[in-house]
């Protein structure tokens, strides 16, 4: 088939989008807190988060530059914000207040007007309408006359002619800049609501494409994509001509909630089974993609974060190595004997699929990449204290799965392997299939290489 590997537009159609647009905006933070950007309304953005710890800090990103669309969905770059004045009603929960001395902060990065690169924080709080509250606010923010630092009174006035990216940073309420854990987690949200922006420069293009449908569907992962909106995902989609059902991976590193344990975070059920950003990106994902049309195929694999798994979950060779794959950080492979990997999995399997069908779309499942996984030089994890009791208490060993001369018993062996994890994948589908019975299953199967 014909095909173009378009890396800019040319004079191919565009529209006009108003700056700051709620879908567009994107969020970032580090493990292990999650966050999680949607589009409830035209004029209306959202930030569910959950934070582990007394530092965790999450930004909600504006780019001049668009680097996630389709170059030709993409919107221009602009870099001058002069002129531009954004309002928004402001609510949060969990977040510390916009009047605290650590509270929401507009970071503005770009260049002064001699041109060397600089950072400015704007106190959102300065930029409250009188009668705001500080979970409530009318906040109107006149890109011409922004001030940084703590006060308006005797502050910096900052240059706003080259800007590069500005962020909203958002930390939790018990936030006090320490490396420690918060005594829980802790869940919050912010909205912005009304949003609009005027003045000069108030308008972007943006490239409007529509190209025919075609007979390709798309492959979606969550981990690629959790900073993100799913309005942003799914427009890209559409206008690609890319129909009928879309392939979800829902990831191995992003939708766990955790706990605390020995220093470390692991995958937990404490609360549920996804967290609440997860819940919300998939909510609002599966609602845009049944307006669109769009069927589903939920995708979950049997890798989970290794940094996040327990350490009798993990698949190990004979030699006692966890395996690992070449991800960085690694993720690593669940092992199919093991009862209580097994049961997170199932619970994870219906919670995802509950959502799509609380959307109204069909069930449809698929169990990603099942696998025993091979190490890099072929010695197999098959070693597990689980699979070892499943495998006879003391199976024989396989250093090199790879060399052609397996014994009788080595061969034995990956035969009894193939038996358990094929056992193990029709008990996912089974608990599916056991809360939603009209689920479509699918397999894939990807050999390592």
């Amino acid at each position: 088939m014909a095909f173009w590997l378009c890396a800019q537009r040319h004079t191919q159609d565009s529209a006009f989008i108003k700056r700051f647009d709620p879908r567009f905006w994107t969020v970032d933070f580090p493990r292990p807190m999650m966050a999680a950007v949607t589009t409830p309304a035209s004029d209306t953005l959202r930030v569910d988060a959950v934070f582990y710890n007394q530092n965790d800090l999450c930004g909600l990103i504006w780019w001049a530059s668009d680097s996630y669309d389709h170059p030709l969905l993409a919107y221009e770059t602009s870099n001058d914000f002069s002129g531009c004045v954004l309002a928004f009603q402001w609510q949060s929960s969990g977040v510390l207040a916009l009047d605290a001395a650590n509270g929401p902060t507009l970071t503005i990065e770009g260049f002064d007007a001699s041109g060397a690169a600089q950072t400015w924080y704007i106190r959102l709080w300065n930029y409250a309408a009188a009668g705001s509250t500080n979970t409530n606010a009318a906040i109107s923010l006149d890109f011409s006359n922004l001030i940084a630092g703590w006060s308006i009174t005797g502050g910096t006035p900052i240059y706003t002619g080259n800007i590069t990216r500005m962020f909203i940073s958002l930390v939790p309420a018990g936030y006090t800049n320490a490396a420690a854990p918060l005594s829980a987690s802790q869940e919050a949200w912010v909205t912005l609501t009304g949003m609009k922006c005027d003045g000069p420069g108030s308008t972007l293009t943006i490239g409007d494409v529509l190209l025919p449908p075609h007979a390709l569907s798309i492959a979606t992962g969550y981990d690629d994509a959790y900073n993100q909106s799913p309005a942003r995902l799914l427009r890209n989609a559409f206008a690609l001509g890319y129909r009928g059902d879309i392939n979800h991976y829902v990831g191995m590193s992003h939708y766990p909630r955790l706990e605390a344990n020995s220093g470390g975070w692991y995958a937990s059920l404490s609360g549920g089974v996804l967290n609440v950003a997860t819940t919300a990106w998939h909510t609002d994902f599966t609602g845009k993609a049944k307006a669109k049309g769009y069927g589903l195929i939920l995708s979950l694999s049997y890798e989970l974060l290794d940094q996040y798994c327990w350490g009798d979950w993990k698949q190990v060779d004979a030699t006692g190595a966890h395996a690992q794959t070449g991800y960085t950080p690694p993720s690593t492979l669940l092992s199919p004997a093991n009862a209580n990997a097994m049961s997170y999995l199932h619970l994870v399997a219906v919670a995802f699929v509950g959502i799509a069908v609380a959307a109204g779309l069909t069930p449809k499942f698929q169990v990603g990449e099942p696998w025993w996984w091979v190490q890099p030089d072929g010695a197999i994890c098959l070693y597990d204290a689980a699979a070892k009791a499943a495998l006879g208490g003391a199976p024989v060993i396989i250093q090199n799965v790879r060399v052609t001369t397996l014994t009788t018993a080595q061969q034995t062996l990956l035969d009894q392997a193939g038996a358990l994890l094929s056992a193990s994948t029709a008990a996912l589908i089974g608990a599916v299939k056991t809360a939603y019975p009209t689920t479509k299953t699918h397999l894939l199967t990807y050999l390592p290489t």
